[in-house]
């Protein structure tokens, strides 16, 4: 069950709120990407990382001299959101037209994962989620690598979900227009591989389909 504060309080269309845990969750593992808002000289500025989710805990990497990751790691509050569209609502007037959607809305602050131990453990954590196996294939970061680059975490805390996915809503007198309307739905699907050039041919293709259910592509 999400907590809930003034802050997450949805005060518009409150009939979308989950307040379930595993919808949060599943918003976060589908979209991988953060958007992360800043106060950059006194401006507001949002911009979009990867990122993943351990138990009740997000992470974020990158580079050290990254303006983001050096605003963050000063303790500063923040927010991120993380959305999936799933369709257009197509009403038989404009004013009805909507979406289906799935968002969730992390509220708090960053700290600093500064131990290349955990740095390469969380990292690999990142390369399982997406390529199921590919952790143990692919060779581990360095020293200098894992120093160069910075990664935080932020808990989740503080969070509001908001998932819309409702039919059509028309008013009673556009119920007889000869207008089409339904749900116009919309997904992303994954692979197949696109091999590099440079990979030997007799290197067996993985399978990393188990990763997406629901969205690996059909041959």
């Amino acid at each position: 069950m999400l907590s809930k504060t003034k802050r997450t309080e949805l005060k518009k269309a409150r009939h979308k709120a989950s307040f379930d845990e595993k919808s949060l969750y599943d918003i976060i593992d589908e979209s991988k990407i953060a958007h992360i808002a800043i106060l950059q000289d006194g401006a507001p500025m949002v911009i979009p990382m990867l990122a993943w989710r351990i138990d009740n805990h997000v992470y974020i990497h990158g580079a050290k001299n990254s303006r983001l990751l050096k605003n963050l790691k000063q303790a500063e509050e923040t927010c991120l959101t993380f959305t999936l569209f799933d369709g257009w609502v197509l009403a038989r007037s404009a004013f009805h037209h909507s979406a289906h959607y799935r968002s969730a809305v992390v509220l708090g602050q960053f700290s600093v994962v500064d131990n290349n131990t955990e740095k390469s453990l969380l990292l690999d954590h990142f390369l399982e989620q997406i390529a199921p196996g590919r952790s143990k294939q692919a060779r581990p970061g360095n020293e200098k690598e894992l120093s160069a680059t910075e990664l935080l975490v932020i808990p989740l805390t503080e969070a509001s979900v908001k998932i819309s996915n409702n039919p059509v809503s028309d008013d009673k007198q556009d119920m007889d227009l000869p207008v089409w309307a339904g749900v116009l739905p919309y997904k992303t699907v994954v692979g197949p591989l696109k091999r590099d050039a440079e990979v030997d041919k007799f290197i067996e293709e993985p399978d990393y389909s188990n990763a997406y259910p629901n969205r690996w592509h059909q041959t």
